[in-house]
């Protein structure tokens, strides 16, 4: 198989959340721990630090990773989902692994695959380990890809745990409660290991103290540590919760790694020149001003339309998605009543019928426009919009990725 072959096959042939949705998730870790031994325990052979969290992992994970660069480290960086190919979700210093490579894994592995019948995200993290440990690298970074305590990710022992915060996502799969969904992201807190965690509230504090005090984990509450402000590159607002977040995973770091002071600025200043994030508040144009940002959560989005308004502009057109199991009765009434919505379905099979969402829409007292894919609806924006407006690309991770 070549590259494109490979990635049908894994796609297609195989249960993947990020197509299927909560189908794919698996119960247990039977499957990965069985694929670990398989590869003879990668994840054993390599430093890793484990992050989680409803919002934020990815960008934290890449101001961890950014850092840890700059201080001269061969640093492994496990992200998902991916925007534009597949290979985003698994870089050493910031370069993306070979199609060469996640051939031969997978060329090497498929009978293992199909006999176990492994979900894409179990095989897809049994590449990353494998290729960190081939490489040798210093240290990896593996951010979780849905919960903890059941995600494919957590059978590391990291050198640190994080925890950026607990908002409502996946309800169906983690809980409908702030208690509950703590208690699955606490899953990945393991004994005598550090946590930090970034943001809490009154119901998810004491399950993250419980779960420390089991683990006999030291337990760090970063938003209660006098940290100063430093510059990024990640320019949303929401990144000020993440940068406190990274500030203090990084003195736990330091405990492991020489890491200066003007290594932690640099990596702060150079996340997306040292790790290729994107569609984090991404400003793709000025005059009129274009950003899209992946939020596609209630928490997420609220940090982001709190920006929105921050700016000036005449007019606000918004480039909308969702996708089919997103809970449109939380999203829907935090958006602004006076912009242009022009709407499209995602271009995967979990997207929203764009007719479904309209009327949604409608429901909630907005006006909108039918396209038929994001691209078409992306370009309209573009052609109406005077220098002194904003367009705004979001809703999903996928809108953002088709516009890119």
């Amino acid at each position: 198989m070549n590259y494109q072959e490979t990635l049908d096959w894994m796609f297609n042939q195989l249960p993947m959340y990020q197509k299927i949705g909560a189908k794919a998730y698996k119960e247990d870790l039977t499957n990965t721990l069985a694929l670990a031994k398989h590869l003879d325990f990668p994840e054993t052979k390599f430093k890793s630090i484990h992050v989680a969290g409803t919002n934020g992992k990815g960008s934290t994970s890449s101001m961890i990773a950014s850092i840890l660069q700059e201080a001269g480290y061969k640093v492994g960086l496990y992200t998902s989902p991916h925007l534009k190919d597949f290979r985003e979700r698994i870089k050493i210093n910031g370069k993306e692994i070979s199609e060469e490579d996640v051939v031969c894994f997978i060329t090497d592995n498929k009978s293992f695959f199909e006999q176990n019948q492994l979900s894409f995200f179990e095989m897809t993290v049994g590449l990353a380990f494998d290729y960190f440990a081939q490489q040798q690298v210093d240290v990896a970074i593996i951010e979780v890809g849905l919960g903890g305590r059941l995600d494919s990710t957590n059978i590391i022992t990291p050198l640190v745990s994080v925890i950026t915060n607990i908002g409502f996502d996946h309800v169906a799969i983690l809980g409908n409660s702030y208690k509950e969904i703590a208690f699955e992201k606490a899953g990945i807190i393991k004994p005598n290991v550090p946590v930090i965690i970034g943001q809490y509230n009154n119901d998810t504090k004491p399950v993250f103290i419980a779960k420390a005090e089991e683990t006999n984990s030291e337990i760090i509450f970063a938003s209660e540590i006098d940290l100063v402000d430093v510059e990024s590159d990640l320019k949303g607002n929401y990144q000020e919760h993440n940068k406190k977040t990274v500030q203090a995973t990084i003195e736990v770091l330091r405990r492991f790694f020489e890491i200066s002071k003007n290594d932690e600025l640099n990596g702060f200043k150079n996340v997306i020149k040292n790790t290729n994030l994107q569609g984090r508040w991404q400003v793709l144009g000025n005059n009129p001003l274009i950003v899209a940002d992946t939020a596609h959560n209630k928490d997420g989005l609220e940090m982001v339309m709190d920006q929105i308004f921050e700016q000036t502009f005449t007019n606000l057109y918004f480039v909308f998605g969702v996708v089919n199991d997103k809970d449109l009765s939380e999203v829907l009434p935090l958006l602004p009543k006076d912009a242009i919505y022009f709407i499209a379905k995602p271009d995967v099979p979990r997207g929203l019928d764009v007719n479904v969402l309209q009327q949604k829409m409608q429901d909630f007292g907005f006006n909108s426009q039918v396209f038929d894919s994001i691209s078409r609806a992306y370009l309209h924006a573009k052609s109406i919009a005077t220098k002194n407006d904003m367009i705004y690309v979001g809703g999903s991770t996928f809108v953002v990725a088709e516009i890119l």
